[in-house]
């Protein structure tokens, strides 16, 4: 019952005409993210931080995490239409989806997008609203060593799940790691790491290494891959919106199973939308009876990763709201966010603060059925805004991100720093590291130095803390048996390559 007591506040809340605003205003803006390419949620949501230091706390939020889920959205359109992802959680829906736009189906294919992610959103919020309260409850169980080895274990999930090198995934954490311990040390002040450098006395800014990181390194990106070309289905009329029967009959099994595996993915630390879209793709495929339809414009390619984005983008909440703890880049925006309403995020938050809580979870629901009808019923207004060259769009976007970095602290070097991370970034997407991880360490750093500090403070300095409290060890105890699980492969080819040479 007190569920539902708390779902019918956080409703009331919702419904106050300024959080509806704001909940329009997030889904539109994170439509037209996903829909134009060269700017990533993370980087959009950065932009925005301090456009909401004039707006209530409740409604700042309902907007940055309508952002989030819509970019959602609205990635699938670029990705059918232009085969060009708006968004990175998109890149999977782009195989199947373009497939079936140039056979003349893109109207089913969108579609079948927007409802597979209305579905897995409206499922995900369930579970937001159910898991909540217990996670809260548990949460408060936790001290300092409890929490030092949650991040720890949230770190090591980022490398576990992070695509590619692991050796990279764990280089780019560290390095996260170490930019969050630029500025002034936490306890005594002295500075540190900050070269005499005034400007960098206060620390990095959070949003400026995002923007620079995600925004800028992006738009070289796409700059780089020639972002002109496939642009032909653009210029005609999308027509046949709605799906056959044999349509709806092949994408429910796949929006189902891509929903629950999204759901798993998103609440895990690292995991988040992009690993959810991937596994789904990968799950489909090896469960078809056909496994060649795939990449030839099979309708469960594009319900599937669809279904599984959302629902991860919408459960990664449950660990910022309930422990704290941002599971991905955009959710440590969301910390920064919350801390510059002077919110902390943790398990008291829920019972401090439940207009907030509520009121962005009954959003959630009200959110999604808004994407649905700004997707389908206006899906040409999308398709005419990819029509826009990208010689306009791209210095635009940089002007506005330029804008938004500049707004922060009203600081030039902060615009320069950016561009810096800017070709950093840029550097690391051509050389194959992953930039999320380094996003992840660096807003979790100083969180786990100052628990770290804590509990050896409350030890007296005595290191065992970590291992003889019981929920602390057990912690610790997942994250190294997840390190040597994900490094083990890795070793055995080792060893393989020098048996062969030796054998040579």
């Amino acid at each position: 019952m007190e569920l539902f007591a708390n779902l019918a506040h956080g409703f009331v809340v919702a419904f106050s005409p300024i959080n509806l605003l704001m909940c329009l205003i997030g889904a539109l803006v994170g439509t037209l993210v996903g829909v134009l390419p060269g700017i990533g949620t993370i980087a959009t949501v950065a932009m925005l931080l301090p456009i909401t230091f004039g707006l209530p706390p409740v409604g700042a939020l309902i907007m940055l995490a309508g952002i989030y889920y819509g970019a959602q959205y609205g990635g699938s359109t670029t990705s059918i239409l232009v085969n060009i992802p708006g968004e990175a959680t998109s890149v999977v829906t782009a195989i199947d989806g373009h497939a079936m736009a140039k056979q003349g189906r893109a109207g089913p294919a969108l579609a079948i997008a927007a409802i597979g992610s209305f579905f897995a959103g409206c499922v995900a919020t369930v579970l937001i609203a159910v898991l909540g309260a217990p996670l809260t409850k548990l949460a408060l169980a936790f001290g300092p060593a409890e929490y030092f080895s949650l991040m720890v274990l949230g770190l090591i999930f980022a490398v576990v799940l992070a695509k590619g090198s692991v050796l990279k995934a764990i280089a780019m954490i560290v390095f996260g790691l170490l930019l969050s311990m630029v500025g002034s040390d936490i306890e005594t002040g002295a500075s540190r790491m900050a070269f005499n450098i005034p400007e960098l006395a206060d620390g990095l800014g959070f949003a400026t290494v995002a923007m620079g990181v995600f925004g800028f390194a992006e738009i070289i990106r796409n700059l780089d891959h020639g972002a002109e070309m496939n642009r032909d289905l653009v210029q005609q009329k999308i027509t046949g919106l709605m799906p056959t029967r044999k349509d709806l009959i092949d994408s429910t099994p796949a929006i189902l199973r891509g929903t629950v595996l999204g759901s798993i993915l998103g609440i895990l630390p690292g995991g988040g939308a992009v690993i959810a879209s991937f596994a789904a793709y990968t799950l489909e495929k090896k469960l078809a009876r056909n496994p060649s339809r795939f990449g030839r414009g099979a309708i469960e390619g594009v319900a599937a990763p669809e279904s599984a984005n959302n629902a991860a983008a919408q459960t990664s909440f449950i660990p910022l709201l309930t422990l704290g703890i941002p599971p991905n880049a955009v959710m440590a925006l969301m910390v920064g966010a919350m801390t510059i309403h002077g919110i902390v995020p943790g398990p008291q938050v829920m019972q401090k603060q439940p207009d907030l809580v509520w009121g962005m979870i009954a959003s959630m629901w009200i959110g999604n059925l808004m994407l649905i009808i700004i997707n389908l019923p206006l899906v040409g207004i999308w398709v005419r805004l990819l029509r826009v060259p990208y010689r306009l769009m791209f210095p635009s976007i940089v002007i506005f991100c330029a804008i938004g970095i500049y707004s922060v602290n009203n600081a030039p070097v902060d615009v320069i720093l950016a561009g810096v991370f800017g070709l950093v970034g840029y550097w690391l997407i051509k050389h194959d590291f992953e930039p999320a991880p380094l996003l992840l360490g660096m807003v979790l750093g100083p969180l786990m130095e100052e628990n770290l500090r804590r509990a050896l403070l409350i030890s007296r300095g005595d290191w065992s803390v970590f291992l003889t409290r019981p929920l602390s060890a057990v912690l610790l105890a997942i994250a190294a048996f997840l390190l040597v699980l994900t490094l083990l492969p890795m070793l055995r080819a080792k060893r393989d390559e020098v048996f062969t040479e030796s054998e040579n």
